[in-house]
């Protein structure tokens, strides 16, 4: 298998071009290339597939081997080694994702090379029926969920997969692995969901760390920096733009009022090309 190392503010990925489909045993390429340990080593394996809808297809298969449904930063690395690779001669490209169907990107390029990507993620769902949440809202705001004697209060958004935000004092140094799995697998989430611990600094920026669904904690996550920057709206916290601080680095997130369409910024990167010998 011919591959490429990408990634988003450090959430990385192993990227593959040319197959036709998933490969049948996917899941477990996923688990195995994906360990740090005895493998490649990512938080997910990307596959840039041909589509009937739009310029590409993407698909994630996160590190457990379970599928994602949308990955903001995974989709911005797709973009960068289409356009790097001259696989198409535009800036501006749509790209088919499972949960979000076809999303549009503006790559921002010098030289050939693309440096920062536009992504239009589309509108967020608020609607706990589609989120979804075991909880009746349109929004669910301020939700009490009580885990291992804690009491936390979360905003659910789906930005074509599952969030739940939850605002607390200290985001940069929450304890991911005590609670993100105790979150991410509660009974009110019945898909799961990605677990962002936030903390607002200004009316445009915050501090947000997160617990992805079937990746554990990664450095950063486009659609959760979305979902954040959604969340700190609805609750009155912050302006509809400005900067979510990950631990990988910043992305610049608007919520554009007129359309109710959701922007994401970031940079994405090429680490080394490769191909597995088994």
């Amino acid at each position: 298998m011919e591959f490429t190392k990408m990634n988003g503010l450090g959430n990385d990925f192993i990227v593959v071009y040319g197959e036709p489909s998933l490969p049948a045993n996917v899941a477990e390429l996923a688990i195995k290339h994906c360990n740090r340990y005895f493998g490649i080593g990512a938080d997910g394996l990307v596959y840039i597939l041909p589509s009937a809808n739009a310029d590409f297809m993407m698909r994630i298969i996160n590190s457990d081997g379970s599928e994602a449904e949308q990955c903001g930063n995974a989709i911005r690395c797709v973009a960068k080694y289409v356009y790097d690779r001259g696989l198409t001669p535009h800036t501006e490209i749509t790209i088919e994702t499972m949960g979000a169907g076809v999303q549009s990107v503006t790559v921002q390029a010098e030289d050939g090379v693309a440096h920062t990507v536009r992504v239009d993620m589309g509108a967020p769902i608020l609607d706990s029926t589609l989120i979804p949440v075991a909880v009746e809202g349109n929004p669910v705001m301020n939700q009490e969920i009580e885990i291992a004697g804690q009491i936390f209060h979360f905003t659910a958004v789906s930005m074509g997969n599952p969030h739940c935000v939850i605002y607390v004092d200290d985001a940069v140094n929450i304890d991911l692995n005590k609670w993100g799995p105790l979150l991410e697998n509660h009974p009110l989430f019945p898909r799961k969901v990605n677990v962002e611990f936030t903390t607002v600094q200004s009316r445009d920026r915050m501090d947000m760390r997160v617990w992805e669904r079937g990746a554990g904690p990664t450095l950063a996550c486009g659609t959760g920096a979305c979902a954040t920057l959604v969340s700190s709206v609805l609750n009155g916290y912050s302006d509809r733009s400005g900067y979510v601080s990950l631990k990988g680095g910043d992305l610049y997130i608007e919520w554009d009022e007129s359309s109710n369409k959701v922007y994401m910024t970031g940079s994405a990167a090429t680490v080394y090309t490769g191909e597995t010998t088994e």
